[in-house]
């Protein structure tokens, strides 16, 4: 009975809330803190992103905080992105269970778009001030099994952005749901991802001395929504044996300031410490920047810690592939 509510309760937020979060190209680039938008982890973006309904342990925080609930013990997280247009992006989870809690989690993404140097209309050549623009995402993860079946997990992202004299501080949530159908290797994933209040700049960036006035003046900037969106997943565990096993994975993204995006992918796993993906992404807008996605992992178990590379390749027009490097360290 548990599982037709919960089953039930899906369906209606589904049909709900993509009214609300339903693709749009007349909004497209109005979003603030678009780096909540940046993938986090070689293996979901490995698989095009369709991973809401299968990722487990910290991997999980980004995509699904749900299936952090998987975690046993302790997993620690380590993501280096070289982005479009010579940005860098790292990123660090920590995840640990807590027995008769659930699991909590940490992560924190650091988005470097490098030095850039002022320049004015008096001095369209620059001025000789040199600033950093950094934008920043802390989150904080709580996850648990409600059911034999089911799990939820919800995560609280406090936003920072800083660019030269000017500021805004945000905060967003996730809250997802996973689970396990009685179809043996099908999982069904929910989740709403970045759901917070607008976004607005401040500081002394828009002071300004208007020529027939002698005190400074301050505009006011407008805010900006964030980029929310309702994510609806599944996995199909579709061929298992002693040493092998093979998943499918697809998502449907209803995006509240972008054009909705379909996204699925493939994991090959040989005796759960090799794995090859597979995923692409589209969405039908114009310019639209990804497409077919790689990648590779390998776990080497050391004493009582387990280690596992992972790598992903993903097709990027315009600007060079991106490429994730991950390292994880389970214990």
């Amino acid at each position: 009975m548990k599982h037709k509510i919960f089953l039930l309760v899906m369906v209606i937020l589904a049909v709900g809330l993509n009214s609300a979060y339903a693709g749009n190209a007349d909004r497209i680039g109005t979003a603030g803190g678009q780096e909540l938008l940046i993938p986090a982890g070689s293996r979901g973006a490995a698989m095009g992103g369709s991973v809401v309904a299968s990722s487990n342990g910290v991997d999980a925080i980004y995509w699904n905080p749900a299936g952090l609930a998987n975690l046993q013990g302790t997993e620690a997280m380590f993501t280096h992105l070289p982005y479009i247009a010579d940005i860098d992006v790292e990123y660090f989870a920590l995840g640990t269970s807590i027995e008769d809690f659930g699991v909590v989690g940490v992560a924190v993404k650091v988005v470097n778009a490098g030095e850039w140097e002022e320049t004015t209309e008096a001095f369209p050549d620059g001025t000789g001030r040199v600033f950093s623009p950094t934008l920043a995402v802390l989150g904080l993860t709580y996850s648990r099994a409600l059911t034999a079946s089911v799990n939820f997990g919800i995560t609280g992202n406090i936003i920072r952005e800083t660019i030269f004299e000017v500021d805004a501080t945000g905060i967003a949530f996730d809250f997802g749901f996973t689970y396990e159908t009685r179809f043996p290797g099908l999982t069904l994933g929910f989740v709403m991802k970045n759901y917070g209040p607008d976004l607005v700049f401040s500081g002394r960036g828009f002071d300004r001395i208007p020529a027939d006035e002698k005190r400074p003046a301050s505009s006011r900037n407008a805010s900006s929504e964030l980029p929310t969106s309702l994510n609806i997943g599944t996995a199909y565990n579709f061929y298992s044996d002693d040493m092998s096993s093979a998943t499918a994975t697809a998502n449907f993204r209803a995006n509240n300031q972008s054009m909705d995006m379909w996204q699925g992918g493939l994991e090959y796993a040989y005796d759960q410490r090799y794995f090859v993906r597979g995923g692409y992404n589209y969405a039908d807008q114009e310019n639209w920047l990804y497409g077919a996605t790689l990648g590779l992992g390998v776990m080497v178990p050391l004493g009582t810690t387990d280690l596992t590379l992972e790598y992903c390749w993903t097709q990027t027009e315009v600007f060079d592939a991106n490429q994730y490097w991950t390292l994880k360290a389970s214990f």
